[in-house]
């Protein structure tokens, strides 16, 4: 596994200490380390468009809406007259995350869903399987009569996302099409929120069963919040269930917002992590968050400088490594924040899969850690039970890096891996 990028003359796992990984040892029979992710399979449609046009087709401006399917259609056609429709992607939360994760990592994981049943050339479902990574695995997709999930993404030229949403079949994963022993053996169970938006829906049943096996074997579970009016509707019981049963939270500033209550970043991070054990967090141009929690015995104070907001010197142990609560005898919260990589990009495209894509680096990290520890069971690195190969404020630079390249492109999945990356003060500083 290359981690976290292609090295020229670096090693990310050093070769030259007692229990690291030797040269000769063949990677490829490691034990098997991949991600699961359950989603509701859509095709994106990105379209620009002013807000008249939002008006008219009754799509509130900056919120995601369910239209029929006969209204997605007529809309679609309507776009394709007025020439606004600019690209069309396979898409979804967690179809982008886990795309991107295989991209990054350079390796398998698993996608769970439903599919039409019979794929014919230059249908929705045929867009989907073509601009899926071929490490992502479809096996285990559902086949259902009837069209795949459609979700018009529309740009107005202040650059605001809005989104219409035609169901189709991506609800129909009834809940004896997940397979156990995959979800058992897995690093992470990957889900978003907008699976428990009906309960009436059999996604809903299978994420929930997804999620009892998940946490019956001791594997992470990672909840993608989906949209803040999504979190307000759903607020108390993702609480109960994130509270029992999630361990990661991954979202934009808003969704933590509604969730917690608070109107600070840093505020709603440390109180998210009273409902999970670590939080992703973007927060537009301000960057992203990474929020966790590690045995005061292990956690590890920054080298770079000391930062103060509303909590103060808020990143001092920034150098840490994440843990569950659960493997903690003294807990503590740990907090770090990052600028957009450069700036951000001088001209941002499309903002869409920029979230998606962070949680990705995340689940890379998570991997890294699994792949690491079973091979070198007694390096260092593994002297007391981490959830992550890298250090929160590391995270935060490799999410935010991933983050930059969707920004700058005009699709939310990524065509291939980051670039060598510079050695950092904290490699140093952990190599000691």
């Amino acid at each position: 596994m290359r981690f976290p990028g292609k090295r020229k003359s670096k090693h990310y796992f050093p070769v030259t200490e007692k229990g690291r990984v030797p040269f000769g040892t063949d990677l490829e029979k490691s034990g098997d380390v991949y991600v699961v992710g359950i989603d509701q399979l859509l095709v994106d449609v990105e379209a620009h468009v002013d807000e008249d046009f939002l008006k008219t087709s009754g799509i509130p401006k900056g919120e995601s809406v369910l239209l029929e399917d006969r209204t997605i259609d007529e809309i679609y056609l309507r776009l394709k007259e007025e020439e606004r429709v600019r690209g069309e992607f396979a898409g979804g939360a967690i179809g982008n995350t886990i795309h991107n994760y295989s991209v990054l990592a350079d390796d398998h994981s698993y996608l769970l869903g439903t599919i039409s049943q019979q794929i014919n050339v230059g249908d929705y479902a045929f867009h989907y399987v073509r601009n899926t990574s071929s490490r992502v695995n479809l096996s285990h997709l559902h086949p259902c009569q009837g069209p795949m999930g459609r979700a018009i993404c529309f740009i107005t030229p202040d650059g605001e996302r809005s989104f219409g949403i035609g169901r189709g079949i991506m609800d129909e994963l009834p809940p004896q099409a997940v397979p156990e022993e995959l979800i058992a053996g897995a690093s992470a169970l990957v889900l978003t929120a907008y699976l428990l938006r009906k309960e009436d829906a059999p996604i809903h049943g299978a994420a929930m069963r997804a999620i009892e096996i998940a946490n019956r074997n001791n594997v992470p579970v990672v909840l993608a919040l989906g949209t803040e009016s999504l979190v307000r509707e759903k607020r108390d019981f993702l609480r109960e269930l994130i509270r029992s049963s999630v361990n990661i939270l991954a979202g934009n500033f808003q969704e933590f917002g509604a969730l917690t209550g608070q109107s600070d970043p840093l505020l709603a991070g440390q109180d998210a992590l009273d409902l999970a054990d670590l939080a992703l967090m973007t927060h537009d141009r301000q960057g992203l968050y990474v929020c966790g929690l590690v045995d005061r015995e292990f956690a590890r104070r920054t080298k770079d400088q000391i930062h103060s907001k509303s909590i103060a010197e808020y990143n001092r142990f920034e150098y840490s490594r994440a843990m569950l609560a659960s493997d903690c005898e003294k807990p503590l919260k740990i907090y770090s924040h990052i600028n957009p990589y450069l700036g951000g990009p001088t001209k941002i495209r499309n903002t869409n899969g920029a979230g998606d894509s962070a949680l990705s680096a995340l689940l890379h990290d998570l991997t890294a850690n699994t792949h690491h520890r079973l091979e070198s069971p007694t390096s260092p690195k593994h002297k007391a039970k981490f959830l992550t190969y890298s250090s929160i404020h590391q995270i935060c630079k490799y999410a935010n890096r991933v983050s930059y390249e969707v920004l700058r492109r005009n699709s939310p999945r990524l065509t291939q891996g980051l670039p060598e990356r510079e050695d950092s003060l904290e490699q140093a500083y952990w190599a000691n």
